[in-house]
């Protein structure tokens, strides 16, 4: 699954009340693996940054000035994004920037073009309610360093949240799974024919600490996990 995590710099918050996209950053992920392909473009707005907003992300209204223009990046943009999975922190600010500025240029949105669109805030939320959710806590949550993180850019920040979605999606992926090929392996390297083994059986209060476990790693996953569907309570 190819996927692509995004992220946005904006004049302000609100697009359509006229605030532009000034910076877009996308890496690239293939079969949960980053592949050290990206996208990175700055995008002469055309206006000014609110104060507020330049106070996030630094990008002054000179500094844009020679940029292009996003009709000038946006088949580029759309050709990288195409088809895959899209991974962003609070989808519907992103793409309702990005639909507003392809609708200035008459094409389709955003979302049509792309397989799906997955937002960690809400798996965030869902992981961890009642805690915060901004990009820095979940960095310090998931032991990600931010350090060189001083404004917000939208590459650096793409970058962060690949790792972080990336670890809050982990699941299963830490379980060491024995192929056909290492068990004869290592049955080749030990001589047993001639051990007698002694089954233990476990205890009530054994098993009843395994399917606590089962049906944590379960929670974990977002969904029933396999064996709760077929092991006994």
């Amino acid at each position: 699954m190819r996927q692509i995590v995004l992220d946005t710099e904006t004049t302000g918050l609100n697009a359509r009340n006229g605030d532009r996209v000034i910076e877009i950053g996308c890496i690239e992920i293939d079969n949960r693996r980053l592949t050290g392909r990206s996208f990175h473009r700055y995008v002469n707005p055309q206006r000014p940054s609110d104060p507020e907003a330049l106070k996030v992300h630094g990008l002054t209204e000179e500094f844009l000035a020679d940029k292009p223009l996003f009709a000038d990046v946006a088949d580029e943009l759309m050709d990288f994004v195409g088809g895959a999975e899209i991974v962003i922190h609070n989808a519907a600010f992103d793409v309702g920037f990005l639909d507003a500025e392809l609708a200035r240029l008459k094409r389709g949105n955003f979302g049509a073009a792309v397989a799906g669109v997955i937002d960690t805030l809400h798996i965030s939320r869902e992981l961890n309610p009642g805690k915060r959710h901004n990009l820095d806590t979940l960095c310090e949550r998931y032991g990600i360093s931010n350090a060189h993180r001083v404004l917000h850019g939208a590459l650096l920040d793409a970058q962060l949240l690949a790792e972080v979605y990336l670890a809050m999606t982990r699941g299963q992926d830490g379980l060491l799974v024995e192929t056909a090929e290492t068990a004869e392996a290592a049955a080749a390297r030990v001589d047993v024919s001639g051990l007698v083994f002694k089954v233990l059986r476990a205890s009530d209060e054994e098993r009843a600490a395994h399917q606590a476990v089962l049906k944590g790693i379960a929670k974990d996953c977002r969904g029933e996990a396999l064996w709760t569907q077929v092991l006994p309570e």
